[in-house]
């Protein structure tokens, strides 16, 4: 039986020249220094149209397929054929199955066979080419084709290759000639590769990457190797080893050199190397360079220029490059001599459109959306990315874990994820991913660490892997996470480990380098928890590295019927089995927008931190290899939320890793009110990835007072202390089952048999027309799927039910006394919480609910919240708030956000997560208004302790049921607002970490109150209304006696007057 190509793990390819550093050469100096390929020798590009033709059977592959123009001599297509542009997936131009799943692969384990019904498709290129010099050689290079690949030229079979994000090179020369040529290439989707090509992401296939065709004379420079070492004496030693290639009996050539600085201007080296031998061909010392680090890529430029035996110049080639040095001492890793650390993430191709096939536009904005978030170190997962983005890297200064492409992860399914990776007959493959790796990509001063894959398990493979990586390259450590006991690795790595685990690493150091490869799973809402591992991160400088899982949803864009956008995952387009929204998991939404995530990590890992001092402020300087001394600090004291003063003051000098204290005058005076300093760190001066006066982080010092507080004294003699409502007389009015308070402007109406708020109006409106109720669910968040599944669905607590015990109404002096007693339980259970609702009405038109709780049964866990959900008119959507923002923000994940004043709308403040789910929160609320475009609104005020506070234009049952945002449509009658006594953490644990304790709400006793009153805001200022609230109606000092409450249906009143 014939052994196909694609189904032999002994062979990588067939014609594949060997790997080489990525460049091009050029007829002139001038068109070499500009580094813009396309001007570069005999290049032609095949990315855009061609032919494509779908099989769903390579055996269905004609040989006019790959020889014959599918086109009339009119040039129209073929039938059978399309037109299409490359770079794509094909199943995204709706050919074939898209589909999504973690780990498992979409066919039977059978290796090394595929499926013999195996997707194929058919690509034809109409190719002009120039006429070339003699003994030039024509190139065509593929830069990633998905999975197996044949090429043939004019009809001629030039070779094959697999390793889909690992660039192919084949000579084309004796198959092409001058003029128009037909290059086909045949692409099937899976292959025997495909079992070490699982990497967590959508099943598809075709030229997701650019081709094209290049020239080589026939004295050309083959590769190039450079090496830069930092000397005791800070001078560098500069090595380059040049691979000169020349023609046969055209005798030895020779190349000349200089180093230049990347504008051109300065020369600091040059010379010529005869006869190059691919070793020390250029051996330089020089004194005075910039060491290239991710705060300061510093550029040079190696300008070289190949000639043939005869002395003509055959080729300029220029090619950028930093001085970089890499050593591990005392087991730490050290740049340039210097400590540093990795603030990462894990990062994907991505395209919400096109998948991966990935514009080098987009792939630029990430990396530039990574620097202003603080981010400095980026993994490539699981993949090798195009050729350019580690220049860009290079550029932008970004340090790179640079992973080939490897992973195996399906075999866990089957309960043995190294299968492959110890068996010796898969070695070849696995050896040609790092050597190809290696090869292209060994010269950039960005790639700080090589990985040798993810999640394979471990075997000898890794071991012959590992060896042929440091032939290669010696100066780089090697990482790979599954040798967790550094048998071969030069960096030790763990995924997903708690935070208590990392401290516990950190204590007791490894004698090699550490790195937390994956944490953070930043699913949905989330990661929280992110504060306390970078707590961890800053104490054990063994801790060297840290990348979150991972940079962007992997949601695809679909346009519904109606016109809506929407984004896909697992199962959304007929493919089961499926992982469903496991690849919904980035700090990055999938239009590129940040997440709240991507704030709160950019705060965290923001590498100036400001503390309070005796004398104004002290600052730690976290870079690794810049001062403070473009770092200026805005200082606002804010009072009750506004700035009362702001003022600008540079952070000086501070050294890296060092700290200073900057003097301030004393904060203001806030006269009884909350006094909070927020000092924001900027950078002055413009980058290439930020404009100037860029905002790195912000902190907030409290100084005095807790927002809480009241005015000092009423301010009408003998009135209400507040400002806004004036005493009126109480009014009962009861028929069957309803009574109605009013007072002033204000009117109650309650359900004397469910104890229900039914109505409240005031300031001349509607306020809240959906009756408060105790929620204890909100709609689930991706990191809590967990506790749902093992604790919260199994006791109903999505659909827990309230019943009502008995109503009281008691009437005093100034306020009408409404307590409710309700039982809120699960169906089926002997588990709840007996609830009592008190409602105070006072004859101002204020209200105060005091809400307590008291558990029964044997639950005790968490749960997701504890808090107060109702309504209020849907055109009260303008918001004002004092509290943490203005972003979104949980307990867990707030470091982002302080605490001010702030206006928005309840339709701005929804996060479109690709799955709706809760958001929108905010922390250490103080008081909150929701109000008409008029300004008449409802007004709440949080009593001794502020509150979780969001709204959201939907209902928690319409956002739970939705599986995309445009399942959403905003309610026309009611906006829900959400007044809570406590919200559980986000934590990780879609796969990672639980919520911290500290961030846990559990099934236990509970009691809140909050105070609240209709209000123009055009005529008092919510802030100061909320101050005479307070004082116009202080918290009791003590709990309210719950009375004694009559039979279900009846209503009691006792008059005090």
């Amino acid at each position: 039986m014939t052994t196909l190509r694609w189904e032999d793990p002994t062979t990588t390819g067939s014609g594949r020249l060997p790997g080489h550093a990525y460049f091009f050469g050029y007829d002139s100096s001038a068109a070499a220094a500009t580094g813009q390929r396309g001007l570069s020798q005999g290049f032609t590009s095949l990315s855009g149209t061609c032919r494509f033709r779908y099989h769903d059977h390579p055996g269905r592959v004609t040989p006019a397929d790959r020889a014959e123009p599918a086109r009339t001599p009119q040039g129209e297509t073929l039938d059978g054929w399309t037109v299409l542009s490359v770079p794509h997936l094909w199943q995204i131009d709706g050919f074939g199955q898209l589909q999504y799943t973690d780990e498992g692969y979409p066919f039977p384990i059978d290796v090394p066979h595929v499926p013999a019904d195996n997707p194929t498709g058919v690509y034809q290129f109409d190719v002009d080419l120039d006429p070339q010099p003699d003994g030039a050689r024509r190139i065509l290079r593929l830069d990633g084709v998905e999975a197996y690949v044949e090429v043939h030229v004019n009809g001629i079979e030039i070779g094959w290759s697999k390793g889909s994000r690992l660039c192919a090179e084949f000579d084309i020369t004796d198959a092409a000639h001058d003029g128009r040529n037909l290059v086909t290439l045949t692409v099937l989707q899976f292959a025997d590769s495909t079992y070490v090509e699982d990497q967590d992401m959508w099943w598809a296939s075709g030229i997701f990457r650019d081709l094209y065709v290049y020239t080589r004379p026939a004295t050309h420079l083959g590769d190039y190797v450079v090496r830069t070492d930092l000397l005791p004496d800070g001078a560098a030693h500069l090595t380059v080893g040049l691979d000169l290639v020349t023609a046969p009996g055209a005798g030895a050539g020779s190349v000349a050199w200089a180093v230049r600085t990347l504008d051109g201007e300065r020369v600091l080296a040059s010379g010529r190397s005869e006869a190059p031998r691919g070793d020390a061909d250029i051996d330089a010392l020089l004194d005075d360079v910039a060491w290239w680090n991710p705060e300061q890529p510093v550029l040079y430029r190696l300008d070289l220029d190949v000639r043939d035996g005869a002395g003509r110049t055959t080729q300029h080639v220029s090619v950028r490059f930093g001085f970089r040095d890499l050593t591990i001492r005392d087991g730490l890793l050290l740049l340039n001599g210097s400590y540093v650390a990795m603030h990462g993430v894990n990062r994907h191709d991505h395209d919400d459109r096109t998948g991966r096939a990935v514009g080098m536009d987009r792939v630029r904005r990430d990396l530039e959306m990574m620097k202003r978030h603080n981010i400095n170190a980026v993994r490539t997962a699981h993949y090798p990315n195009d050729p350019r983005f580690y220049g860009l890297c290079d550029e932008i200064g970004l340090l790179v874990v640079a992973e080939t492409d490897l992973e195996s992860h399906g075999f866990a399914n089957v309960g043995d994820i190294g299968r492959l990776t110890d068996d010796p007959g898969w070695r070849a493959t696995y050896v040609d991913r790092i050597e190809r790796h290696v090869l292209a990509q060994r010269n950039h001063p960005s790639i700080v660490l090589w990985s040798l894959g993810n999640e394979s398990g471990d075997g000898c493979n890794i071991t012959a892997m590992y060896h042929r990586c440091k032939e290669l390259d010696p100066t780089r450590p090697v990482h790979y996470e599954e040798d967790r006991d550094g048998r071969d690795v030069d960096v030790i790595s763990t995924m997903y480990s708690r935070v208590s685990q990392m401290n516990d690493f950190g204590e007791h150091p490894h004698p090699k380098p550490r790195i937390l490869c994956e944490y953070g799973h930043a699913m949905g809402n989330g990661p929280g928890g992110l504060s306390e591992y970078q707590q961890v991160f800053d104490r054990w400088d063994s801790i060297q590295g840290h990348f979150v899982w991972e940079w962007c949803d992997h949601g695809l864009r679909d346009v519904t019927a109606d016109g809506g956008v929407r984004h896909t995952y697992g199962g959304d387009h007929g493919d089961y089995p499926n992982n469903g929204t496991f690849c919904i998991d980035g700090l990055v939404l999938p239009w590129q927008q940040p997440s709240p995530g991507l704030t709160e990590y950019a705060q965290v890992v923001c590498p100036v931190k400001v503390e309070a001092a005796d004398r104004g402020l002290l600052v730690r300087n976290g870079f690794y290899f810049s001062s403070l001394e473009d770092i200026d600090l805005v200082v606002e004291d804010r009072v009750d939320g506004v700035v009362r003063r702001s003022l600008t003051v540079p952070a000086g000098p501070v050294a890296p890793r060092e700290s200073a204290v900057v003097e301030l005058p004393s904060p203001v005076d806030g006269h009884g009110q909350e006094v909070l300093r927020t000092v924001s760190v900027l950078r002055r001066a413009a980058t290439a990835w930020s404009e100037p006066h860029a905002r790195l982080g912000v902190f907030q010092l409290p100084v005095s007072g807790d927002g809480l507080g009241a005015l000092a004294a009423p301010t009408t003699p003998g009135g209400s202390a507040s400002p806004l409502l004036r005493r009126r007389p109480l009014t009962v009015t009861e028929d069957a089952h309803t009574v109605e308070v009013r007072a002033g402007s204000s009117a109650w109406t309650f359900d004397t048999l469910t104890g229900r708020l039914l109505r409240w109006q005031g300031a001349g409106r509607d306020l809240v027309v959906r009756s408060p109720r105790l929620m204890l669910w909100k709609p689930l968040i991706d990191n809590h799927q967990q506790e749902n599944d093992a604790l919260w669905h199994p006791r109903h607590l999505q659909i827990m039910q309230e019943s009502t015990r008995g109503v009281q109404v008691e009437r005093g002096d100034d306020r009408v006394t409404v307590v409710i007693r309700t039982t809120l339980a699960p169906p089926a259970l002997d588990l709840g919480m007996r609830v009592t609702y008190r409602w105070e009405l006072f004859d101002d038109g204020a209200a105060r609910l005091t809400l307590s709780g008291d558990p029964y049964g044997d639950y005790t866990d968490v749960v997701p919240r504890i808090g107060l959900e109702l309504g209020v008119p849907s055109d009260c959507d303008q918001v004002e708030f004092y509290g943490r923002g203005p972003g979104e923000n949980y307990p867990d994940s707030r470091t982002s956000q302080v605490v001010g004043r702030y206006a928005t709308t309840v339709a701005d403040m929804f996060t479109p997560y690709v799955v709706p789910q809760d958001c929108a929160n905010h922390e250490d609320v103080r008081w909150v208004m929701h109000r008409d475009r008029h300004g008449r609104g409802l007004l709440v005020g949080a009593e001794r302790s502020p509150l979780s506070w969001s709204s959201w234009p939907y209902s928690g049952e319409q956002i739970d049921a939705a599986r995309h945002v445009t399942d959403l449509v905003p309610d026309p009658d009611v906006v829900t607002v959400n007044l809570d006594h406590a919200v559980l953490g986000l934590g990780s644990n879609s796969w990672g970490s639980e919520v911290l304790d500290g961030y846990r709400v559990r099934f236990e006793p509970f009691t809140y109150s909050l105070l609240m009153s209709p209000l123009n805001a055009g005529d008092v200022d919510p802030g100061l209304a909320t101050r005479g609230l307070r004082a116009a109606h202080p918290a009791p000092e003590t709990a309210h006696p719950v009375p004694e409450v009559s039979p279900l249906g009846t209503t009691t009143r006792e008059s005090r007057s």
